[in-house]
């Protein structure tokens, strides 16, 4: 069911949310959690398909802000709030407000947001595109307990990165680090194997990749060696390997869904290792709403004494 709401007010999308639900006799109570989606139309429908695909393992109310450009003086000056009202099998599991600004209420989008937020529940905050420089400090991202944002979707990642590393705060997250939780799971599996102290490590990946950064800052931190940067023709991370007295221990995956671990003394064998979709990312971002330490310890590449030698 959708219900379209012109020149409306909070107030009436709350309303107009009541009554979707009573026409299809839904309740709100299953949801668990409120995404916010700040995006812009040409981003926005992969980020509310990424988001209701999601809404299967965690029902949610997905509110998606979009501040569109003003075109004329008039649009410039006159302030205005459009809505698209979708429960039912419109919206996932879970319900889905799009919420388009014009004008100052583009300035003051968190005011729209804040009384459309479900009571008593977390609130996680995702920029597909155009994420503010420091996303704890924007009106917005203050809201949530978790921010979400993506190195991918930036023109200088590299850049980026080190302006996620200075303005890093509990809650904070990227898509570039959580694209790598296979690559991390196998390499603390494959080290499990092997039982060998690592001595030194590479990671092979296409030039300015951010994910391939951050893994390489990673194994810095947690194995207390320098790791080499080795650029390829990719896609993205294709291959890390970790030096032992024994041999090298090798994920190597040069393209397509399977990998390679090469581990000292036994013969090699195929392990799936594919490039998951948006939706799964942020499915598995919505697991643990927690502070991602690993990802502060992979930003700084830094470790503590308390740092384990391994991974």
């Amino acid at each position: 069911m959708k219900i379209d709401l012109t020149d409306t007010t909070a107030s009436k999308v709350n309303k107009a949310l009541v009554q979707g639900r009573r026409a299809i006799g839904t309740p709100a109570v299953g949801m668990v959690l409120t995404m916010v989606i700040v995006t812009d139309e040409e981003n926005a429908y992969d980020a509310i398909k990424a988001a209701e695909e999601a809404s299967h393992e965690h029902p949610s109310r997905t509110l998606v802000v979009i501040k569109r450009h003003a075109r004329t003086p008039r649009e410039r000056t006159h302030s205005r709030l459009d809505a698209e009202v979708r429960v039912g099998s419109e919206a996932g599991t879970g319900e889905t407000v799009v919420l388009r600004t014009y004008g100052e209420v583009s300035e003051h989008a968190d005011s729209v947001v804040l009384p459309l937020l479900l009571p008593d529940a977390p609130v996680v905050v995702w920029w597909p595109s155009d994420a503010p420089a420091n996303p704890s400090k924007d009106p917005l991202g203050a809201l949530g307990q978790r921010r979400i944002t993506d190195l991918y979707a930036v023109e200088n990642p590299m850049d980026v990165l080190e302006t996620r590393r200075r303005t890093y705060a509990p809650g904070d997250t990227d898509l570039a680090w959580t694209r790598l939780t296979l690559w991390r799971s196998m390499l603390a599996a494959a080290l499990d194997q092997a039982r060998a102290t690592v001595t030194s490590a590479a990671v092979e990946a296409e030039a300015d990749n951010p994910a391939a950064e951050l893994l390489a800052r990673w194994l810095e931190a947690r194995l207390r060696v320098p790791v080499d940067r080795v650029v390829t023709e990719g896609p993205v991370v294709t291959a890390v390997r970790l030096g032992t007295a024994d041999g090298e221990v090798v994920i190597d995956r040069p393209e397509g869904p399977l990998a390679t671990l090469t581990l000292p003394g036994q013969p090699a064998r195929r392990l799936a290792l594919k490039v998951r979709a948006t939706s799964e990312l942020i499915a598995e971002e919505l697991r643990r709403l927690d502070a991602d330490e690993m990802y502060a310890v992979a930003l700084r590449g830094e470790h503590t004494e308390e740092t384990p030698a391994h991974v």
